[in-house]
């Protein structure tokens, strides 16, 4: 179905494994639109209640694909726009729980398409780099939003500044990934979070994700309102009737996802 894509599907798991390895998965315009096209469908799927992404060969991402830019083409503004935004907004937006499995470098806008994923586990051959100034170029890919709230300011600044690589021990002591495993253990342990997750309930999960993200931006008194608002519609969904029925019931939740 895609060229630059593998795509599986197991309990539940929808895993979308950026397939360019000869390029550390750096991403062009077709990977691009095969990506976001991937990701709307794994939001649609209804068989599909957890998403994982990661990367075939050596590479997680290594951000845009140079060669696909040509100096005094297309404005990287209309790149960004037409294509990265397109995919970080998707990812950030989908209401069921996102899952970056790092299995090697993420580089550039590759480094903020995991960030833009609810949780990020890293084999212990991962790294991370925010590259863009060595090209004399800003972070994008929500790079200068998503990152100063993972890791500070402090440390934000000082990734994209001075433009060096983190390890991956270290992008989990400053809470840039959630969890390092052993290279060889990564998928299982991915798959380990995702089925848990699948399992669970998935409108609660997207709705946890949509306050998350909104409360980010206002302050306290719009925050508890905003929450409000979310757990009416929480309050009505077949998965809290059923996890409260089996609370009360003294048995483990089975959850329909709706």
């Amino acid at each position: 179905m895609y060229e630059t894509l593998l795509i599986e599907t197991h309990d539940g798991v929808r895993i979308v494994t950026l397939n360019r390895p000869e390029v550390l998965n750096a991403i062009d315009a077709r990977s691009g639109e095969e990506l976001l096209d991937a990701l709307r469908g794994a939001e649609q799927a209804a068989d599909v209640r957890c998403l994982i992404l990661t990367g075939a060969g050596r590479a997680f991402c290594a951000g845009a694909d140079l060669k696909d830019h040509v100096p005094g083409g297309t404005s990287l503004g209309e790149v960004l726009r037409d294509r990265y935004n397109r995919i970080v907004l998707r990812l950030r937006s989908m209401e069921k729980p996102v899952i970056a499995a790092l299995n090697g470098v993420a580089a550039g806008a590759g480094c903020n398409l995991a960030l833009a994923a609810d949780l990020r586990i890293a084999s212990d051959r991962a790294s991370f780099i925010e590259v863009f100034a060595r090209v004399g170029l800003i972070p994008d890919s929500g790079g200068t939003w998503l990152l100063p709230r993972l890791v500070g300011v402090g440390r934000a600044l000082e990734m994209m500044l001075l433009a060096e690589p983190v390890d991956a021990a270290t992008a989990e002591r400053i809470g840039l990934v959630n969890r390092v495993v052993p290279h060889d253990e990564l998928r299982a342990r991915a798959m380990e979070w995702a089925v848990r997750l699948a399992q669970g309930p998935t409108r609660a999960y997207g709705l946890t994700k949509r306050a998350v993200d909104h409360n980010l931006a206002v302050d306290l008194r719009a925050a508890l309102e905003y929450e409000a608002f979310l757990q009416e519609i929480a309050g009505r969904t077949e998965d809290h009737r059923e996890g409260v029925a089996a609370f009360l019931a003294k048995r483990p939740p089975s959850y329909l996802g709706r």
